[in-house]
């Protein structure tokens, strides 16, 4: 709206502010943002306990390869881990309805995945041939290759001969980066036993790999 002009002919004051134009109005509007990965996870959740099973394949894309890699820290093979990793989420999806949500859904399913290797082992399976873990560096010599695989062949191995509540601890905190309140959910300990098991399980690990380079 245009204002007056006066005696001397100047302009009054507009009488009302004008309209900001769309563009910055949009601006000024707040962006519209969707469900956090939290909340999309629930409602994945319960629409798996209403048999949805496209919205459980959503929650295996997100955790399948942090179960495969704990499998694999278990029997230090890659078929063998496929399998089991397989296993974990076709028990996940049994027992789905019977997740109350009183621990992470991670917490939930790293405790499924814990009691497949446990029983795998137990089992005593003889293991697959095993595979490189990793691709070949061309650019590193091929000595300094061998001694890298030799390295984490002596690790592994080590690994695996420590105390089941040792291993499982050390493999949970160590690789896969969980905090002691969460190692204590999956393995239903306490916090302090926790740091126990890492405390003699590392002294363990050191030792074994001690005897293994004598």
């Amino acid at each position: 709206m245009t204002g007056k002009k006066d005696e001397e002919g100047k302009m009054d004051a507009p009488t009302s502010t004008p309209a900001l134009p769309a563009v910055l109005a949009a601006d000024e509007a707040p962006a519209e943002t969707g469900p956090s990965p939290r909340e999309a996870e629930r409602a994945a959740i319960e629409a798996c306990k209403r048999g949805e099973r496209e919205a459980f394949d959503q929650l295996v894309v997100r955790y399948q390869r942090e179960i495969y890699r704990l499998c694999y820290r278990y029997v230090n093979n890659h078929e063998d881990a496929n399998d089991l990793a397989q296993e974990v989420f076709l028990r996940a999806w049994r027992a789905i309805g019977r997740f109350r949500g009183q621990s992470a859904f991670s917490t939930w399913l790293y405790r499924i995945g814990i009691n497949a290797c446990l029983n795998f082992r137990a089992a005593r399976r003889p293991p697959a041939q095993e595979l490189p873990e990793t691709i070949p560096d061309p650019g590193v010599g091929a000595a300094e290759r061998v001694e890298r695989a030799e390295q984490a062949r002596r690790l592994r191995e080590a690994v695996g001969r420590l105390p089941e509540k040792q291993r499982a601890t050390l493999i949970l905190k160590i690789y896969h980066d969980l905090t002691h309140k969460e190692v204590a959910q999956v393995l239903g300990s306490t916090v302090g036993t926790v740091k126990a098991n890492l405390f003699h399980g590392l002294g363990n690990l050191r030792k074994l790999m001690a005897e293994e380079g004598e």
